[in-house]
């Protein structure tokens, strides 16, 4: 799966110019994880603006609030809009998927070991 292929810099400077305020991420060596629930548990989601998916990164490259530094992993909350072909947003940050990254299912057992 495409994320945005620009190089590091570029895509700081276009996130700190599309979301000035802040709550970005941007990160790299990602997974998209679409997390196997039944009918009950999407409808549940909805209710609430997510869907069951989402980022375990394995490299993040800037992040605007410091939670992370340059290097480390990190696991998103769910999704709430993905847009843009590259921005991943949740609830109350947006990732930003630079380079190739892999989309596959995922049961609540494996996301459960990523927590």
């Amino acid at each position: 799966m495409p994320g945005s292929p620009m190089p590091d810099e570029e895509a700081l400077s276009y996130a700190r110019k599309k979301f000035p305020f802040g709550n970005f991420c941007l990160v790299r060596d990602w997974l998209w994880l679409d997390i196997e629930t039944t009918d009950a548990q999407r409808q549940a989601l909805e209710k609430t603006q997510r869907q069951p998916a989402l980022i375990y990164a394995h490299q993040v490259v800037f992040d605007s609030e410091r939670r992370w530094d340059v290097g480390d992993f990190v696991r998103t909350s769910l999704l709430h809009q993905f847009s843009e072909g590259f921005h991943f947003r949740t609830l109350n940050s947006v990732y930003l998927l630079l380079g190739p990254g892999t989309r596959k299912p995922a049961s609540a057992d494996t996301i459960s070991c990523l927590i």
